[in-house]
């Protein structure tokens, strides 16, 4: 406490407050939680006449005393810092959300746990033989030492002579980090005890039948035919409504809006148009329909259309077109043909 005091006396300008607070009844103190419970009565004057300063010196006091038992702790120094170690807390407070579930390991880790390999902490900085400097192990001087120290590369006998080594050293890295990130989402998912395929990426929306079908008819229409020469497979049935996303599909236009006066007007036209007219009745038509008919006259009606068309035929043959005179000599009418 000694030393408390005397770091105060030489932070705090003035007249620093003294560190010992005098209570009727001394606080009930939660360390683990850095928490204290004043159960003294609240009687004092000042409230009443100034209630901000009263609060404040009351927080002052309380909080002091609450330092004043952690310091009682034992503490240890890590790191040139100076820590005290708390008790289990008394109180349970309640949480918001659930405690954090540990991630679950990798296929890497439970290897690694299961033969005893453990993770060293490797340099920043390694020497390099050849360049005679320290190289770093990661970061952009990294890649720059490493053009330094391999300017030349070796054609291997069995590839080409004129293929590029450089590009393909970067197309290799460029696989490597792609089926590294490849592992860790698949990591992720079995985490997440989600079905990965072993072949592929998995995809998160599964694709539903009617997906399927409008992939295929799509995929059809967009040969250079528009799919007139498609086969289609059995029990197969085209999409309906991708006619948007469909190349060479005929899309019906949206008619521009009509307004409600000119739609009325056209309405009370188709109104009194079908009031005007009077319906025509062919009371012939009907009688014969619903009264018996005689023989005699049906065969009378019968025959009469074929007379009719017989003699439609005769006239048609009567009619002949005149004969064209071939090798006829057409004069003029303005004077002698000229030989």
């Amino acid at each position: 406490m000694e030393i408390v005091n005397g770091i105060l006396q030489k932070t705090v300008p003035g007249r620093p407050k003294s560190i010992t607070v005098e209570k009727h009844i001394d606080l009930d103190y939660d360390l683990g939680n850095l928490l204290a419970l004043d159960a003294n009565d609240v009687t004092n004057p000042l409230l009443k006449s100034d209630r901000n300063e009263f609060f404040l010196q009351l927080a002052r006091d309380n909080t002091q005393l609450l330092l004043n038992e952690i310091w009682d702790l034992p503490t240890e120094k890590v790191d040139e810092a100076l820590m005290v170690k708390l008790p289990v807390p008394k109180l349970r407070l309640p949480r918001m959300k659930p405690i954090p579930k540990p991630k679950p390991l990798t296929k890497w880790q439970k290897f690694a746990k299961e033969k005893g390999i453990t993770k060293k902490k490797k340099s920043k900085l390694l020497w390099d033989e050849q360049l005679k400097k320290w190289i770093p192990t990661y970061g952009f001087k990294r890649t720059r030492a490493e053009r330094e120290k391999n300017w030349v590369m070796e054609v291997p006998t069995n590839s080409d002579p004129m293929e590029d080594q450089f590009s393909k050293k970067m197309n290799n890295k460029s696989e490597n980090v792609a089926k590294n990130e490849l592992q860790r989402l698949r990591n992720i998912a079995k985490a997440k005890k989600v079905k990965v395929p072993r072949v592929g990426v998995l995809n998160a929306d599964v694709s539903s039948a009617k997906d399927l079908q409008v992939a295929v008819t799509v995929a059809k229409a967009s040969t250079a035919s528009l799919g007139q020469f498609q086969n289609k497979l059995p029990k197969e049935k085209e999409a309906r409504g991708v006619s948007a996303i469909t190349p060479g599909a005929s899309r019906k236009r949206k008619l521009a809006p009509i307004s409600a006066a000119l739609e009325k007007d056209e309405q009370l036209i188709i109104v009194d148009s079908i009031l005007s007219k009077r319906p025509k009745l062919d009371v012939t038509k009907v009688v014969s329909k619903h009264s018996p008919v005689p023989r005699q006259e049906m065969t009378e009606t019968s025959s009469r259309p074929k007379v009719e068309k017989r003699k439609k035929q005769s006239s048609s043959k009567l009619k002949k077109k005149p004969k064209t005179v071939r090798n006829q000599r057409q004069t003029r009418k303005g004077g002698r043909k000229r030989r």
